[in-house]
């Protein structure tokens, strides 16, 4: 990012809005697998097509995704095969954030008592 332009800046900063949406990432996360048409994206998501097709025509606007016409219906796919490295490293990121503050609240939980085991006469 260094010497960009603030046009430039502003492209990115959307390029990140069109990821920040979880039913965004959830839609690029079932096209990592297959094409999908909207009705399909829109049954495996448990939201509405018109829904879907919104999202789907914001992340075709960024270039996240690609839309082809087949007879009626229109088959998304993945544009940029990137954003996927993109998202497993934020997502590795997060999970280690999620590491660090379970293992820092574990240290405030006091152990718990060990009960006394009854001896065989």
């Amino acid at each position: 990012m260094n010497h960009l332009p603030p046009e430039a800046l502003e492209r990115v900063a959307a390029y990140f809005q069109a990821l920040s949406e979880p039913t965004r990432l959830q839609i690029l996360n079932l096209l990592r697998e297959r094409e999908l048409n909207v009705g399909e994206l829109a049954e495996l998501c448990g939201f509405t097509a018109a829904n879907v097709s919104r999202h789907l025509t914001l992340l075709t606007r960024h270039g996240l995704v690609a839309r082809e016409s087949r007879g009626t219906a229109a088959y998304y796919r993945i544009a940029d095969p990137s954003i996927y490295e993109l998202c497993d490293l934020v997502c590795g990121n997060v999970a280690r954030q999620f590491e660090s503050t379970a293992r820092m609240q574990a240290a405030f939980v006091p152990p718990a008592p060990v009960k006394a085991r009854k001896r065989a006469a």
